[in-house]
Formats: structure tokens, C-alpha cells, sequence
């Protein structure tokens, strides 16, 4: 019997092993949305990756319904281009937060994976004191997402 267990989002890795993951927004974006790809990848995220909660940082609440009618969690903070300090703040309470059960499993996601994703991840490494050094931070998540960060990520990472 084969079971399936749905479709990984494009870019999705663990920021954190088993923690904190990233990845593109969940069933594509722009055009390329598709209702049938986002539910193959809800999917993947709850049996594939056994995510509990979504943080989605898009501009409008996209998806909220279908992670919820899935039994995510699910959260969204709405983030202004470009992002500024305040917005990094409120996207590290809220990772922190979704952090609080041992047992969660988180995936944040924006549009793409872009400059402003990244540094709220390096940001977050940061501010949480998982990473003392801010130049750490930004060394791990180049590593992690195989991509320079800009300085407009590095605007977002507290010093």
C-alpha cells in the first residue's frame, strides 16, 4: 500500500533541527498559486514534517483558513516592504512564542525566500540568544539557506 504524504514546499529546510523551518509561500506564489499544490503540501508539512504551527509573514492573510482547517496553528503578521526594526521585533515575539511547546514545530514562510526572510531568521537566532554573535547568526543562515544576506537583512538583526 502506498501512502501518500503530500509534496515539500519549494526552499522548505529546518532553521533549526526539527524546530524552526522555512520556505516558500505553501502551494507557490503569485500566479503560480495553486489550491491543489497548497493542500498536497499542508499535507507533506503535517505527516512529512510533523509542522504544527505556521507563521506567515505575507501581506494578506493567504492560506490562514486552509492551515487551520488542517489543524495548524496558525499566525499571521503582516510585514510592510521593507520591513524595519518594529516588524523584525514583532516576528521574533511571535517565532519566540510558537517556540514556547517543547513539542512544536514551526514553519515561517513569506512569498519567497527573500532578504527579509532571511534576516528575521538570523534575526531571531539573535534576539532568542541562540547565537551570541550577529555575525554568526548571518554565517549560519547563509549556510543554512545557501544564499548571501544583504544588507537589508542585516539591517533586521539586533545588534
Amino acid at each position: 500500500m502506498i501512502v501518500n504524504t503530500g509534496l515539500k514546499p519549494r526552499g522548505f529546510m529546518w532553521v533549526i533541527a526539527d524546530r524552526l523551518a522555512v520556505s516558500e509561500r505553501i502551494g507557490g506564489h503569485g500566479f503560480q498559486h495553486r489550491k491543489i499544490r497548497r493542500e498536497e503540501e499542508i499535507n507533506w508539512l503535517k505527516r512529512g514534517a510533523q509542522v504544527t504551527s505556521v507563521i506567515t509573514i505575507l501581506p494578506g492573510n493567504q492560506n490562514l483558513a486552509a492551515y487551520r482547517e488542517a489543524g495548524l496553528n496558525a499566525r499571521h503578521i503582516s510585514v510592510p516592504v521593507p520591513p524595519n526594526r518594529s516588524d523584525a521585533l514583532k516576528v521574533f515575539e511571535a517565532l519566540h512564542e510558537a517556540l514556547q511547546d517543547p513539542t512544536a514545530r514551526v514553519l515561517v514562510h513569506g512569498e519567497t525566500i527573500n532578504d527579509d526572510l532571511a534576516g528575521f531568521l538570523a534575526g531571531y537566532l539573535v534576539w532568542s540568544g541562540l547565537v551570541s554573535q550577529p555575525i554568526m547568526a548571518v554565517a549560519l543562515v547563509e549556510e543554512i539557506l545557501r544564499r548571501p544576506l544583504g544588507p537589508e537583512a542585516r539591517a533586521l538583526i539586533p545588534t
